[in-house]
């Protein structure tokens, strides 16, 4: 039976409140219902936003404040300071950074821009700022063939990002954060493994940065747990993890020491919409009514399964094969071989998205089952066989 809708539901639809002056009063209980009944571990906070840009854009601001704070110890906030601020200069605006990785997208807006690394259409013709880029590892396939030599590949990009840190402190410019995709998606569905993960959170715990974990493309699911940084198994959470897509509104979760400390250092007049966080309840309801994390797990074998065989079958058009859940990708030889592969797909009824400079990937919803992707797998393997 269909829930009689409420009268204050009906409201939240028509009249979209002005979250950052007049919340509803009643809009923190439905964030237990919604986004905080799936919070990550160890992240007690959440805050709204409209899209995965300004979930970045106000995180990083979150992560400076902090960092700031944790300067400035017991002091009082300086009459110099305020004033700086005003004209950009410091102590008032401080020289922080963010550290981001090559490949890596974290959104098209100004802070956000110079962290985003996967295509130069996003970039050409914006200003953008001297912070520090490190190299995302560049795994080879199959992974059990390649172990010492992977090994080796993660050790060079996490020895890389501590090298950036203590150069850019020499240069005065303090890096405050480190933000990082758990898979690089719209750079080419790069992965590493758990332990890089886990490596690279000690390195921001040892120099003091904030470790934000960008889940826009990665949470809700797909990857076969609720957000893809649970695969880590970390024993200390990220700091901060923002999300937006699947999760029908933008924000961010963070630990409770990350908490801005006076009304409007995290502001806007929207702050999201109440209204989606009604769905999300929803949408949430269902996935654990219809267990579809454990789908995605189950439906994402056989797809992965079955993109081994077209490997090992058409090796001169399918290679370095990779997935988590249902985050499916696969390389092809070049550009032009796979938008020609992405458009005869299309035109049988199968929509595939490309990233980074050749490859192929997948992001079916939660429903998709077994029985979908063999489906698809009979699709493609003839459009393998016919392709020239």
């Amino acid at each position: 039976m269909m829930k009689t809708v409420r009268a204050w539901d009906v409201s939240t639809f028509i009249n979209r409140p002005a979250l950052g002056i007049l919340p509803p009063e009643n809009f923190s209980e439905r964030l237990k219902e919604s986004l905080l009944s799936v919070a990550p571990k160890g992240l007690p906070q959440v805050m709204t936003m409209a899209c995965g840009s300004c979930s970045n854009e106000n995180a990083f601001k979150l992560i400076f404040m902090w960092y700031r704070n944790k300067e400035r110890g017991r002091n009082n906030v300086t009459k110099e300071e305020l004033e700086s601020c005003m004209i950009n200069q410091p102590p008032g605006c401080p020289d922080y950074a963010m550290l981001s990785f090559m490949g890596g997208f974290h959104g098209r807006t100004f802070g956000c821009l110079a962290t985003t690394h996967s295509k130069a259409i996003h970039k050409l013709d914006i200003p953008s700022l001297d912070w520090p880029i490190a190299p995302f590892p560049r795994l080879k396939y199959p992974l059990e063939d390649f172990v010492k030599e992977n090994q080796q590949e993660e050790a060079r990009c996490l020895e890389e990002v501590e090298d950036l840190i203590v150069k850019y402190r020499k240069k005065k410019k303090i890096v405050a954060g480190i933000i990082i995709e758990p898979i690089q998606s719209e750079g080419g569905d790069n992965h590493a493994s758990d332990d890089f993960f886990r490596k690279l959170r000690d390195i921001a715990r040892k120099h003091g940065c904030a470790f934000l974990v960008d889940e826009v493309q990665t949470g809700g699911g797909c990857t076969g747990k609720f957000w893809a940084h649970e695969h880590w198994g970390l024993d200390d959470p990220a700091d901060v993890v923002t999300f937006s897509k699947k999760m029908m509104t933008g924000g961010f979760f963070h630990k409770e020491e990350f908490r801005p400390n006076a009304p409007y250092r995290i502001f806007n007049t929207w702050l999201g919409d109440p209204s989606k966080n009604l769905l999300l309840a929803e949408v949430i309801r269902v996935i654990k009514r219809e267990d579809l994390i454990n789908n995605a797990a189950h439906a994402g074998k056989a797809l992965l399964t079955g993109l081994l065989d077209l490997q090992a079958r058409y090796p001169h058009l399918i290679s370095r094969v990779r997935g988590r859940g249902t985050f499916c990708s696969f390389d092809t030889p070049n550009d032009a071989t796979r938008n020609k592969l992405i458009t005869i797909a299309r035109n049988k009824g199968v929509v595939l998205g490309g990233c980074g400079d050749r490859s192929i990937r997948f992001r079916p919803t939660l429903i998709f089952k077994d029985h979908h992707a063999h489906l698809f797998l009979n699709i493609f393997s003839d459009i393998l066989a016919n392709f020239k």
